[in-house]
C-alpha cells in the first residue's frame, strides 16, 4: 500500500521532493526496494506530523506537504491544490475535503467530519455528527496537510490540546490556538485503510474504476 500511495504521490506536478519518513526497519527496506528516496526517524516521536516536522528540519523548502500512508486512492491533482493554495505566505496550513451525500456514513467515527466558513477554513472537525442532523450532505476530511515550514516547527513544540485529546485529531490543537487551516474542497473520494476491512472497500471500489 505505501508504494501505491508514493507512486500516486509522484504524479503530483509541484512536489520538489517526495521522501518516506518511518521508524520501522521494515517500512525502510520495503521503500528502498521500490526506489523510494526514504529516512529513518526517531522513534520517540508521538505524531506523523512530529515525523514529518523531523524531516523538514533537514530541508529548506518553505513549503512541506504531510502525505499519510494510508491513502491509497490519493490523487495528484488534489496534492497540487494544496501547494498552489500555499503560494500565499497568509495561509498557514491547508488539507481537503470531499462533500458526501451518502448520510448513513455520517455517524462513523473513522470518518473525520469537518464544517468551514464561508470563506473555506475549518470550523471544527470531529468523529461525532457533524453538522448534526444533516440532511443533503457533509464535508468528509481528507487527512492530507500542508504547513508553512515554519507554521509546521512551532505547533510541534505546542502541548497537545484538550478538543485534540477529546477528539483524537491534531488539527484541532491548530484550532483551539488561534491558527486558520483552509479547506480545500476536492471532487475525488479517497478511503483511508484504518483497519483490514477498509483494504476490502478499496479493492472494490478500484474493480469498479477500472471497469467504468
Amino acid at each position: 500500500m505505501i508504494q501505491r500511495v508514493y507512486e500516486r504521490a509522484k504524479m503530483a506536478l509541484l512536489l520538489n521532493k517526495l521522501v518516506i519518513a518511518t521508524d520501522d526497519e521494515r517500512i525502510f527496506k520495503a521503500a528502498e526496494d521500490f526506489g523510494a528516496d526514504v529516512l529513518m526517524t526517531s522513534a520517540n516521536l508521538s505524531s506523523g506530523t512530529e515525523r514529518v516536522a523531523e524531516v523538514a528540519q533537514q530541508y529548506d523548502f518553505p513549503i512541506v506537504i504531510n502525505i499519510q500512508g494510508d491513502e491509497p486512492l490519493l490523487r495528484g491533482e488534489s496534492i497540487d491544490g494544496i501547494v498552489k493554495v500555499l503560494q500565499k505566505k497568509s495561509v498557514t496550513m491547508a488539507s481537503l475535503m470531499t462533500k458526501i451525500t451518502d448520510l448513513r456514513v455520517l455517524g462513523d467515527e473513522n470518518r473525520v467530519k469537518v464544517i468551514v466558513d464561508k470563506e473555506g477554513h475549518a470550523l471544527y472537525f470531529s468523529r461525532s455528527p457533524l453538522p448534526c442532523g444533516a440532511a443533503d450532505y457533509f464535508f468528509l476530511h481528507i487527512g492530507i496537510y500542508g504547513y508553512q515550514r515554519d507554521f509546521l516547527l512551532k505547533f510541534c513544540q505546542w502541548p497537545p490540546s484538550r478538543l485534540e485529546k477529546t477528539e483524537s485529531l491534531e488539527q484541532l490543537r491548530v484550532l483551539e490556538n488561534g491558527v486558520r487551516i483552509k479547506m480545500l474542497e476536492t471532487p475525488f473520494l479517497t478511503l483511508s485503510v484504518d483497519n483490514p476491512q477498509d483494504i476490502i472497500k478499496v479493492e472494490e471500489f478500484l474493480i469498479k474504476e477500472e471497469d467504468e
